[in-house]
């Protein structure tokens, strides 16, 4: 649409870097910003080389869909080319990763000229790619502001942000802090993050993601963007399928509980406090009550559903 009606803003080239998984892994590469080793699904020779060089377990992933829809894990060269003889010739919008077990965070932030004016860490208590396939409670909470993991995230992802000539708006980064102690970065976007997380964003810090966007693209020529007063709290949200149409989350009455979600057959509540132990021990209890009480399992579509 911006291409087309003649919008500023990123155009189709820039826009592959946050949609296109290979773009972004290229370019963040040439950045100097480790990722996991990764291969495009396209060259039989080159596959068998990287899975020569590259110990499994590894990921098939689609390079353009949102969320951990389509994503398979492979343990042998005889199940990716299985895989890929399933996908044919869609094959070629695929890629082949490096399976790094790690921390996975979530890094959502609002960039004006170049310059990341907010951001917020936030850590998954588990990754969002075992809660779509396996089901499970998703949950997320923001981590400390001075700890030395998010000094360096936040770093990361300014690094990351000016490879990848984020210019303005807003964007939902994810890295993972592996086993060795290294970032590796995993996937961006430029939009606002899903599963509700813009909502914590804002319960921390008083920040609506959405809002601040449209603020941004609706700037009148020779007018500035300024960022609103930021909060320093924390927040921590947890989401699940309900097997209740409607779940009753009335019980849920703690005074730190600031939105509930009300979506059929889904459960969700999102809790806030300026101690993030008392954020993690709520989102903590929440997810084992959600399991017990209303968490429903249901199979993952082939493709997103929005």
């Amino acid at each position: 649409l911006r291409e087309h009606l003649r919008v500023p803003g990123m155009g189709e080239t820039r826009t592959r870097y946050f949609r296109d998984k290979l773009a972004m892994r290229r370019q963040a590469e040439e950045a100097g910003i480790a990722v996991p080793p990764y291969v495009a699904a396209i060259n039989d020779q080159e596959i068998v080389a990287y899975t020569q060089a590259v110990a499994p377990p590894w990921l098939l992933k689609p390079r353009m869909q949102a969320s951990a829809t389509g994503i398979v894990k492979v343990s042998s060269i005889e199940e990716v080319f299985s895989e890929l003889e399933e996908l044919g010739d869609d094959r070629t919008h695929h890629l082949i990763e490096k399976f790094v077990p790690g921390n996975i965070y979530h890094v959502d932030s609002i960039v004006y000229r170049e310059e990341v004016v907010f951001a917020r860490v936030s850590a998954y208590a588990e990754t969002p790619m075992k809660v779509a396939h396996e089901g499970g409670i998703f949950v997320t909470h923001t981590v400390e502001h001075d700890s030395q993991e998010g000094r360096r995230l936040l770093e990361e992802n300014k690094r990351l942000m000016r490879a990848m000539g984020h210019r303005s708006g807003v964007a939902h980064t994810e890295f993972i802090i592996g086993q060795d102690g290294k970032i590796y970065f995993l996937e961006t976007a430029a939009r606002v993050g899903g599963a509700h997380i813009a909502e914590m964003v804002e319960a921390a810090s008083g920040i609506n993601l959405w809002r601040e966007w449209a603020h941004i693209e609706t700037l009148r020529s020779g007018e500035e963007y300024r960022l609103p007063e930021v909060r320093a709290d924390h927040a921590g949200l947890v989401v699940s399928l309900a097997r209740q149409e409607y779940p009753d989350l009335s019980s849920f009455d703690y005074p730190e509980v600031v939105w509930r979600l009300q979506k059929r057959h889904h459960a969700g509540l999102i809790v806030t406090s300026n101690r993030l132990n008392r954020v993690k021990q709520l989102v903590s209890e929440a997810a084992v009550r959600f399991q017990h009480e209303f968490m429903a399992v249901a199979p993952l579509p082939d493709r997103p559903s929005a």
